[in-house]
């Protein structure tokens, strides 16, 4: 096995490979995945001296530890987070030398959700589809990392930025979300599309890299029944018969059966991917470009 190679010591609550995903499949049934927060993810491979899109690990609340059979360079970003190497801390948001065999772990967030590592080289894993990236739903890329996970690493192919601390947007306070209304703002009684656009939600523990769901006035429906499946986009704020709104985020469905009342901004989801259970949500009606 090649000395290239990152192992993973602990996997925590949930690390995955990601990358800028694999849009343009959606005609096949494939999501888009990648990661969440694509800004972060395409700053810490910059810190690194990687391409934009080279794959990093995006780890869940409880960060993880890793252990390289080489000397890289490594970056952490994304949710704040202490970073460690042999126990030893290290600057968060900066590019940081680890020699072979260290111990780099990257603690739990303070804030936000999730933290994205880059290293020198990238993650290589075997792409599917053009990607590097894990999907939940459909299965396609990586699974989940677990403790003893052997990652290949590339080739560094630049040099990393000198930087101290580089800037990140904190999470939010206050998640704002810029929605088109429609496709399927009829299915709603009136009462229901004003409150979706004026009254308080708070972000739901049952999020995932599926969906932001969120709690807060059910939104009632104008028409019984269920509509045929068709098609989803990222962003989409489909409700289900509970009547509580689902943002759609990369690892969505490609078609779903339940109406979408609008369809988020692309900009802002990234905020949407750091919003931790209980963060107030404010869904803010903008006109078609």
């Amino acid at each position: 096995m090649t000395d290239r190679a990152l192992a993973v010591v602990r996997a925590g609550a949930l690390t995955t490979v990601q990358d800028r995903g694999r849009p343009g499949h959606a005609h096949l049934g494939v999501p888009r995945s990648g990661a969440l927060d694509a800004p972060a993810a395409a700053l810490v491979n910059r810190l690194v001296g990687n391409p934009p899109g080279a794959a990093v690990l995006e780890t869940t609340l409880t960060g993880c530890t890793l252990r390289p059979r080489c000397a890289v360079t490594v970056a952490v970003g994304g949710a704040p987070c202490p970073v460690t190497v042999d126990g030893r801390p290290v600057p968060w948001a900066a590019p940081v030398r680890v020699r072979a065999g260290a111990v780099l772990d990257v603690g739990a967030a303070d804030s936000g959700v999730r933290s994205y590592v880059a290293v020198s080289g990238g993650v290589l894993v075997e792409p599917v589809l053009g990607s590097r990236s894990t999907d939940l739903l459909s299965g396609l890329g990586p699974p989940p990392l677990a403790d003893g996970t052997v990652l290949p690493l590339g080739r560094p192919g630049g040099r990393h930025t000198r930087v101290d601390v580089a800037p990140l947007p904190a999470p939010p306070a206050e998640l704002v979300l810029r929605v088109t209304p429609g496709p399927r703002a009829d299915w709603f009684t009136a009462e229901a599309v004003r409150a979706f656009t004026s009254r308080a939600y708070r972000v739901s523990p049952a999020s995932n890299r599926i969906g932001l769901r969120v709690d807060g006035p059910a939104l009632g429906r104008a028409r019984p029944g269920e509509l045929p499946s068709e098609g989803t986009v990222l962003g989409a704020v489909q409700v289900p018969p509970d009547g509580m709104p689902v943002v759609f985020l990369a690892d969505h469905p490609t078609t779903g059966g339940y109406p979408v009342i609008g369809v988020v901004r692309t900009p802002d989801l990234p905020a949407a991917a750091q919003a931790v259970p209980g963060t107030p949500v404010r869904f803010m009606a903008v006109r078609r470009r």
